[in-house]
């Protein structure tokens, strides 16, 4: 849809001088969702690709206009380079779209076995690696009904194993049932065709008289109706959910599994002197940083897989997350650690419902504010009030006062305008949720060159993660607080309700579901930020 003027606000005029360039603002800011079409249309192929950076006044999608900011208002303005702390699994740093924006200790001299700037890391060239050579993982509330110890909620937890454990034996036996239908259906619709990549318009088409081809063809349609495009994906969806499940089974609720191999004691957080500076994945399978990494700064503009929200960005990778839940004491000491080497913006796409050192993390943001960098946190995937369920790591206790100003909470967002709007898996709450984002089939870097679309707030905070950071870029002068108010603000809200967890019956106001009532907009956020900055 083209630009309407009954959307926009007051012009401002604004000139703000930084670095050695000046970025004249001279917009008027988007207003609202509420007038704009809604998108009916399955995504085109670029919008497959890129509707998180599109514009919701010309494309009806609730993207947050970062291409139109970039062609609009920061053209060819030159930012300061801002460095942005990924604690996550482990990160590909050699990946072609990645290897050029990874952060450089040039305080530390490379595999010399030294702590050349006596931070307390050995070689910690691109960051620090708090797991070590472990990956598999439990969750917390398993390690705390191994432990024997009393705790809070241990009834509920030896409840929640009894449910899980079942739930996850189940639905690996149900998705093994329905992938065995799949690929016989697929196997016949291979011999019809003569094919392996027949097509929905092949199956409409189809023309048979025998009976069980005609039967797997009305299967087919069945998954098409899934929103699927092609037997082989349902196959791989289906086989990612057994392998997810699997592991569900055999690692994260295994009581005898021992995962940690750093040496040192969880609970003690005295001990910091553990694990090393490799911080690359394990295993191709340990992909989520190298996508959470792309999100935010895949390099812009270099004919490869996809381009990053920021600009002018450095990576730096910290490993402290399992396959499995992150121990308290790793995710405290990587937010020190990126707050104490320089970071300016730190991304959390991870989170517990346990969390027996807590306060030790929230000490950790408060020492993070105090070094004046943003943390921009995932909200979590369970479709589920966060008002009214504890979830870590968070910035307040039981909704109390939060402890500082500079911890943003991010639901998801699917590529719609209507009231699907909301993941149907995100998180939400007035009042522990800030804001929602793009997070829903996000194409980003993963291990080894290669490409991969991924849903979850996990890749909605490195989307605000990449907007905070070109902020930070152009507007250096902002404080974190300022920034988390600019992006909260600045934001794009809503009206009329939406869906809650994917069910059509339970529905709420969006400005209900986070404190702000908004989505995050970059083309918004650099208009009130150059007001702010002036």
């Amino acid at each position: 849809m083209k630009y309407n003027k009954s959307l926009v606000l007051i012009a401002f005029t604004i000139s703000i001088l930084f670095s050695c360039a000046t970025l004249k603002v001279t917009n008027t800011p988007i207003k609202d969702l509420s007038a704009i079409a809604t998108k009916q249309a399955e995504l085109n192929e670029e919008e497959k690709y890129t509707w998180g950076h599109l514009d919701v006044l010309s494309d009806s999608l609730p993207g947050m206009s970062v291409e139109k900011t970039y062609a609009e208002i920061i053209k060819d303005n030159k930012g300061k380079n801002v460095i942005v702390a990924i604690i996550d699994s482990g990160i590909d740093i050699n990946h072609e779209d990645l290897n050029d924006v990874i952060w450089v200790n040039t305080k530390e001299v490379p595999g010399n076995g030294i702590d050349d700037d006596k931070n307390g890391y050995v070689d910690d060239i691109h960051g620090w690696n708090f797991l070590g050579d472990a990956y598999d993982e439990q969750l917390e509330y398993i390690r705390l009904l191994k432990s024997g110890v009393d705790f809070d909620r241990k009834e509920e937890a030896q409840a929640k194993y009894d449910k899980d454990y079942n739930r996850a034996k189940q639905n690996k036996t149900r998705y093994e049932s329905i992938l065995e239908k799949v690929e016989g259906a697929h196997k016949l619709l291979e011999e019809h065709f003569g094919k392996t990549d027949y097509t929905k318009t092949d199956i409409n088409g189809l023309m048979s008289e025998d009976a069980d081809v005609v039967k797997a063809a009305q299967f087919a349609k069945q998954i098409y109706g899934n929103g699927l495009e092609r037997m082989t994906d349902a196959i791989k969806e289906l086989q990612g959910g057994i392998d997810y499940f699997s592991a569900r089974i055999d690692v994260n609720l295994n009581m005898e599994l021992k995962g940690r191999s750093t040496g040192d004691d969880p609970d003690d957080f005295s001990q910091t002197s553990y694990g090393n500076g490799n911080v690359k994945h394990t295993i191709k399978d340990e992909s989520h940083g190298t996508h959470v990494a792309g999100i935010i700064a895949a390099e812009r503009n270099n004919g490869l897989g996809v381009d990053g929200i920021a600009n002018n960005v450095q990576i730096m990778a910290i490993r402290a997350i399992p396959n499995g839940d992150e121990y308290d004491k790793d995710v405290a000491l990587a937010i020190r650690y990126a707050a104490d080497n320089g970071a300016k913006v730190m991304n959390t796409s991870f989170g517990k419902a346990y969390s027996p050192h807590s306060d030790k993390v929230r000490e950790a943001i408060v020492y993070a504010a105090s070094k004046d960098v943003l943390i921009v946190n995932a909200a979590g995937n369970n479709a589920i009030d966060l008002d009214e369920n504890k979830s870590y790591p968070n910035d307040a206790v039981d909704n109390g006062p939060e402890v500082a100003d500079n911890f943003i909470t991010v639901g998801a967002l699917s590529p719609s305008n209507g009231e699907d709007v909301v993941a149907n898996f995100s998180n939400y709450g007035k009042i522990n949720v800030d804001v929602f984002a793009p997070g829903v089939k996000i194409y980003s870097t993963t291990p080894e060159n290669e490409y991969d679309t991924k849903g979850g707030t996990s890749m909605a905070a490195p989307a605000v993660a990449g907007v905070a950071a070109l902020i930070r870029s152009y507007f250096p002068k902002l404080s974190a607080s300022q920034v988390k108010s600019v992006l909260m603000a600045s934001g794009l809200p809503k009206s009329g309700e939406v869906i809650i967890g994917g069910n059509p019956d339970k529905k709420s106001s969006f400005y209900a579901m986070s404190k702000s009532g908004k989505m995050v907009n970059a083309y918004n956020a650099f208009i009130l930020a150059s007001i702010i900055s002036k």
